[in-house]
């Protein structure tokens, strides 16, 4: 199931604020010395908000923000023009907004690496539709681009519906959330009831449901290749080490 985020986008920051941007920037820039080729044009395939895509326009790369969400492509909008207006560095990249398809997405030109971070590929929830963003994602690389994604393996969401509920209590949002795990296609479905604060200072309600699917990550690795990718390895952890059973988030880099 893919989701197209409507009032969620307006309280999406204030829910991820903790969540490790700076990781996701560091495992990138990790893989592309490790592989030999920085980059100069970078595709950001599911951006929401652009919380990767900002920080790499301000440190001089031409990035490419796509998402389904109209509604998050206008946030990541404002801030990148904010941005814009308070910059000090004396060489600043560009950032398109596309509202695409990652399943089907394409520019006119093929770009140097393909980043896809925060498990946006776990809303992909049938193999055609991985099978399909992989495909994309090849087309769309120039030969040795790079293609860095992360996702939840199977223990991630059986965990997550082991562990629900979950409750965020904080001034300015708070929320429950519950989920309810399909066994068999490993698919979680969360329900979020969220309390946002609107200008006047008062609170009100809304009700959010996301799908996601996990999948077997020899899988992965298997649809890469068939994809094309000459090259794949499997990392854990925001690091560039070999993941175990234990591993909460699985990172692939895939070549072409």
């Amino acid at each position: 199931m893919m989701r197209s985020y409507g009032q969620f986008a307006t309280v999406y920051d204030l829910l991820m604020e903790e969540m490790p941007y700076a990781d996701w920037l560091g495992f990138a820039r990790e893989c592309w010395s490790r592989y030999g080729n920085m980059p100069a044009t970078v595709v950001d395939l599911g951006c929401g908000t652009g919380s990767i895509a900002i920080p790499l326009a301000r440190s001089g790369f031409d990035v490419y923000g796509l998402d389904l969400s109209s509604d998050m492509l206008t946030v990541a909008r404002s801030k990148w023009d904010e941005t814009a207006q308070t910059v000090t560095r004396p060489r600043q990249g560009t950032i398109r907004w596309l509202q695409q398809d990652m399943r089907e997405w394409g520019l006119q030109e093929p770009v140097d690496t393909v980043i896809s971070f925060c498990d946006c590929l776990n809303y992909l929830t049938e193999e055609a539709d991985i099978e399909a963003a992989f495909r994309a994602t090849y087309n769309g690389l120039r030969n040795g681009g790079s293609f860095l994604f992360d996702v939840h393996p199977p223990k991630q969401l059986i965990r997550y519906a082991q562990e629900q509920p979950f409750v965020l209590d904080e001034r300015e949002v708070a929320y429950i959330w519950t989920c309810e795990l399909e066994q068999e296609r490993c698919e979680i479905e969360h329900h979020l009831t969220i309390f946002a604060r609107d200008k006047d200072s008062k609170f009100y309600r809304f009700e959010e449901s996301h799908i996601q699917r996990a999948y077997d990550p020899d899988w992965i690795e298997g649809a890469l290749r068939r994809a094309g990718f000459r090259t794949v390895e499997r990392f854990a952890d925001f690091e560039l080490k070999p993941a175990s059973r234990e591993s909460e988030r699985l990172f692939f880099a895939a070549l072409k």
